[in-house]
């Protein structure tokens, strides 16, 4: 079974032994509870490194007072199983307190772009992404950092983070993966009754009657929102917010007590 490691201190001997070598390392960060769609992201890290760790640690700076930080699953030692069969060389698992020691006062923030959409509802949530990111990819030190579509507002703000301040990794985007009903993967899915599950569908054909929307030659971004609200219509999902973003149309909308976000390309 691959290592765990707790603490930078272990952390950076791990990859200084693999960088005296001459091997590249990847990079896959997560908030655990992994799913296939974690684990596309590994094999591809896997494809092209000779090395590649998986982080698991669930941020409480990117949660809102009221979200779930206390209830987000956490299930290490089957993420692990998870990422070592994909191809992971080492899991990095440090604490709260080792990412954030007493006295910790410093935030990433890309104005602007955190603003909008998922953060104008979410306040606070992408500073706290650029911040824990960060720290990661000085930690970790990795040639090829992955992240999901899924998440497409958090992977531009990460790609203006990292051309911004110079960062000396490459962002690589990995596609949507889905169930075979076009859920988008999510450690959130787990949160859905059977009932919410079988809705859950809903979102994505949502987003593709957006899309059909956005098409025409008249539409603008109130048509296309009102496309999406109603065909969600009567699907038990309420719609927070359908809007473009560097060619996809994003969406965002609640199941029961469960935030569901998803996109596509335009």
């Amino acid at each position: 079974m691959i290592p765990v490691v707790r603490t930078k201190k272990a952390l950076a001997v791990l990859v200084d032994g693999w960088r005296r070598k001459g091997l590249s390392v990847g990079f896959v960060p997560t908030m655990g509870a992994l799913h296939p769609g974690h684990a596309a992201l590994v094999r591809r890290a896997a494809r092209e490194n000779d090395k590649t760790i998986v982080s698991v640690f669930v941020n409480p700076l990117q949660f809102g007072p009221n979200e779930d930080y206390g209830r987000y699953p956490r299930a290490l030692p089957a993420d692990r199983k998870l990422v070592a069969a994909a191809g992971a060389s080492a899991v990095y698992a440090p604490s709260v307190e080792e990412m954030y020691p007493k006295g910790f006062r410093t935030h990433v923030e890309v104005e602007g772009l955190s603003d909008l959409y998922c953060g104008r509802y979410r306040p606070g949530h992408f500073r706290g992404v650029a911040t824990v990111v960060l720290k990661l990819f000085n930690q970790v030190q990795a040639d090829r950092a992955y992240f999901g579509e899924k998440d497409w507002q958090q992977v531009r703000i990460l790609e203006t983070m990292i051309r911004d301040l110079d960062v000396g990794v490459v962002l690589v985007r990995v596609p949507i993966v889905r169930e075979k009903d076009g859920l988008a993967m999510s450690s959130r899915n787990a949160y859905l009754s059977p009932a919410e599950r079988r809705a859950a569908p809903a979102l994505r054909r949502a987003l593709e009657a957006g899309r059909k929307e956005a098409r025409r030659p008249h539409s603008r971004l109130e048509t296309v929102a009102a496309a999406v609200r109603h065909a969600l219509a009567g699907t038990g999902l309420k719609l927070q917010y359908a809007a473009p973003l560097d060619g996809r149309l994003l969406a965002a909308a609640y199941l029961g007590k469960t935030r569901l976000i998803d996109n596509i390309r335009l």
